[in-house]
C-alpha cells in the first residue's frame, strides 16, 4: 500500500500525542530577544503579577512554534524528507502562564498527492495540562517527499 494511501485510511485519527514540556521564564525570554517582542506580560514578572493573567505568559507565536520541537516525531515508512509547508487556520484559545505544561496532540486531517510527495493536512491542539481548554488549535500543512 501507497505511503498516501496509508496516511489516507487514518484521516481523523490521531497520529501522535508528545510529552508534556514546562514552559519556563527563560524559554520566554529568549523567544522575546529572538523576535524583539519584549511585551511586559511576557517578559516582567512584576507587572505581570498585577496584570490580566496573574503571572507572565508565553507569546502565542512561541506557544505555535512549539509544534515541531516538543511534537510527537512523525514517522512514516517511505518518506524521504518533511518540510513544513504552512499553517491555515490558528487560534490561539488559552494563554500558557509560565511555570505551566504543553503537549502537542496530532491529527490527520487531509491527505493529497503533489509533485514528488504527499501534502498532509493535520489539526494540532496544543493542550495546557490542568484546562478544559487548549492552548492553541492550528492547521498545519506539511509536505511529504517520497
Amino acid at each position: 500500500m501507497s505511503v498516501r494511501a496509508q496516511l489516507e485510511a487514518r484521516v481523523g485519527e490521531v497520529i501522535g500525542v508528545g510529552d508534556w514540556h514546562t514552559i519556563t521564564q527563560a524559554d520566554v525570554d529568549r523567544f522575546a530577544d529572538a523576535t524583539r517582542d519584549h511585551q511586559w506580560i511576557h517578559v516582567d514578572a512584576a507587572r505581570a503579577a498585577e496584570g490580566p493573567f496573574g503571572a507572565t505568559i508565553a507569546h502565542g507565536f512561541m506557544t505555535l512554534a512549539l509544534i515541531p520541537g516538543i511534537g510527537p516525531v512523525l514517522d512514516i515508512p517511505g518518506v524521504k524528507m518533511i518540510v513544513n509547508y504552512g499553517l491555515n487556520r490558528v487560534r490561539f484559545i488559552s494563554p500558557v502562564p509560565t511555570g505551566s505544561r504543553v503537549r502537542v496532540v496530532r491529527e490527520i486531517a487531509g491527505v493529497s498527492e503533489k509533485p514528488n510527495g504527499i501534502h498532509l493536512e493535520e489539526r494540532v491542539t496544543i493542550e495546557l495540562e490542568g484546562s478544559a481548554k487548549p492552548a492553541c488549535v492550528a492547521e498545519t500543512l506539511i509536505l511529504l517527499f517520497v
